[in-house]
């Protein structure tokens, strides 16, 4: 059936249903052809392939639900010169997920997301020549990618989950739930979360791009796959196997990693860099089952040059496997470097051959293999068990807390840390996430998360109360040792409240005890600013507990002010228009000020 025909008799059945459903409920059946936003007080219903078209750029507010129809196999798709713009929060991520119903939700109910970038692959043609490559199930040149621009952007994916997408169109053919390719080095992808995917978590064809704060939840095929010359860094990544299936028609790997599909010396190689990553397998215990179909902590093969520093493995089936002659030598040369990591708890071997175990097993590569079951040397806090109590952080005496080494010149572009995983005391898998996605409501917007935190003060000293607002379910941390919502001042002084919500998103809020008793507390709650980066427009929102004058001065990188002016706040949320379209591309700081405080957000200008 013509695309466009289906196209628009979708709309005309969604048009003439849409009398009984929700009015927030738009329907996207045509592409993105001018520039658009998607607000956060609708829901936004994929149909069919939805182009991001070339030179348009698709904005998302924080909070903003998106669902992908099941019947059309829906996805989005950024080709070559669009951008995506989905910049969320921690307490409004932004989410793609499955358009059935909670409790029917299944992997493959929609195709996922896919950005095409035009930063270097190693895909040439018969003769040898550079030529772009098509994202697989793309039938059109809107999924061609690749090219020269290593520093090209698509756009911006922060505080973004995508749940049950993937399709599988052939044999070795498939979208993943996140599928990058030839994406450039200024695209800005950190703290994404894919879960219940049919196929690949993620999968870089080539480009240069950087990434941090990851998460595979429960994908069915491999989890992290690079290929085609990806040459990029990502830092911080956790990935979960959750049941005892695998995808049949292949070999399920937490690492998947090829030069190209056929192993040469084609250049750009693939030479990723991962550090800080926590794979947590599918085998509690040695004695676990295990499906025939799963594989490998990481396979490195067909003469891939991939990366992997500081990193903790537990629970899978086996553990290191750098295949063929050509990868071996890239090995033993520290072409391929897989060095200073843990893996624990394997079900069946450590190293898939010899040259794996001697691998691992000498001094200079400054790797630990436990035996026993996955977590018994390990000790992170929860990492089996009932998802909503999930903890992937170590406990004390955990071998993971100590030896982070980035000493190699390969990392020296990242945050240096004492720990090895993905997990150090903080735990950033919190409040923006979630690991049971199939009880969820998206039947309405937008996701919020966040909860006020004001302080009251009654009585005076030396026995003044301090309240915190009520959260249920929250804990209290007050500077002063209280643990409830309300702690009792005897001196003068600054007292501080940090307020942990249920789901981890977390909130401190001071307040200053005079002599008098008299109450000071920090009037201005919240400062966001998104999109950013911005090509042109950002929207500031401050949220206040009281009305005020604020002073608001933007400020170049140099520390040249570039804007100034005043603004009335009122009480709740208010939103604030920045044109930046004169501003050159760059760093910027927004300093929001009262008569009383300060409060700095970072904007990137990227047009």
């Amino acid at each position: 059936m013509n695309k466009k025909f289906l196209q628009k008799l979708i709309a005309f059945a969604i048009l003439f249903i849409s009398v009984n459903t929700f009015a927030s409920n738009i329907s996207v059946t045509t592409d993105i052809t001018t520039n658009t936003t998607w607000v956060n007080t609708n829901n936004y219903i994929l149909y069919t392939d939805i182009i991001v078209k070339s030179g348009v750029t698709l904005t998302i507010e924080p909070g903003t639900i998106i669902r992908g129809d099941k019947a059309t196999l829906s996805r989005l798709v950024v080709a070559i010169g669009g951008k995506l713009i989905a910049q969320g929060t921690p307490e409004q991520p932004i989410v793609f997920t499955s358009n059935q119903a909670a409790g029917s939700r299944r992997r493959a109910d929609w195709a996922g997301l896919a950005l095409c970038g035009q930063a270097p692959t190693n895909i040439v043609d018969g003769n040898g020549n550079s030529i772009q490559g098509r994202l697989e199930c793309g039938a059109t040149t809107d999924y061609d990618y690749g090219g020269s621009v290593a520093d090209d952007s698509s756009g911006v994916i922060s505080y973004v989950r995508i749940e049950y997408a993937g399709y599988v169109c052939g044999s070795n053919s498939e979208l993943n739930s996140l599928t990058l390719g030839g994406v450039g080095n200024r695209t800005k992808i950190d703290h994404v979360m894919v879960s219940y995917g049919q196929d690949d978590g993620y999968e870089w064809f080539g480009g240069t791009v950087n990434a941090n704060h990851l998460i595979s939840y429960g994908s069915r095929d491999d989890d992290f796959d690079t290929d085609f010359g990806f040459s990029g860094n990502v830092q911080h990544g956790l990935i979960v196997r959750i049941d005892t299936i695998a995808d049949q028609g292949d070999i399920s790997n937490a690492f998947e990693s090829d030069n190209n599909g056929t192993g040469t010396y084609q250049f750009p190689y693939t030479k990723g860099v991962f550090s800080n990553i926590t794979v947590v397998g599918p085998a509690a215990t040695t004695a676990s089952a295990i499906d025939v179909k799963y594989g490998w902590c990481a396979r490195l093969r067909r003469n891939t040059g991939l990366n992997i520093f500081n990193s903790v493995f537990i629970g899978y089936k086996r553990g290191l496997r750098i295949e063929s002659a050509s990868t071996q030598l890239k090995a033993t040369n520290d072409t391929l470097e897989f060095k200073n990591n843990i893996i624990a708890g394997c079900v069946e071997a450590y190293g898939e051959s010899a040259f794996d175990t001697a691998y691992l097993n000498n001094v200079l590569t400054s790797n630990t293999v436990y035996a026993g079951n996955a977590n018994d040397q390990v000790n992170l806090a929860y990492p089996y068990g009932n998802p909503d109590q999930f903890n992937f952080t170590p406990q004390s005496g955990s071998p993971a807390l100590s030896g982070g080494s980035f000493s190699n010149a390969k990392l020296s572009s990242f945050e240096n840390t004492t720990y090895r995983g993905a997990f150090g005391a903080d735990n950033w898998a919190t409040c923006w996430t979630e690991f049971t996605p199939n009880n969820e409501d998206y039947t309405a917007g937008p996701i919020n998360y966040g909860f006020t935190l004001n302080i009251t003060q009654s009585g005076s000293l030396p026995a003044l109360t301090l309240t915190a607002d009520n959260v249920p379910g929250a804990t209290y941390a007050w500077s002063d040792g209280g643990t409830s919502a309300a702690t009792t001042a005897t001196t003068a002084g600054t007292y501080t409240v940090t307020v942990t919500s249920s789901r981890g998103c977390v909130k401190t809020q001071t307040s200053t005890v005079l002599g008098t008793g008299i109450n000071e507390v920090s009037n201005i709650n919240s400062v966001q600013l998104f999109p950013n980066p911005n090509n042109g427009f950002a929207t500031l929102q401050i949220t206040a507990n009281n009305s005020s004058e604020v002073n608001i001065q933007l400020t170049d990188i140099t520390g040249r002010t570039v804007s100034m002016y005043n603004n009335e706040l009122t009480s709740g949320k208010n939103s604030i228009a920045l044109n930046t379209a004169e501003y050159a591309d760059g760093i910027y700081f927004v300093t929001v000020k009262t008569s009383t405080e300060n409060k700095v957000v970072r904007m990137v200008v990227n047009k």
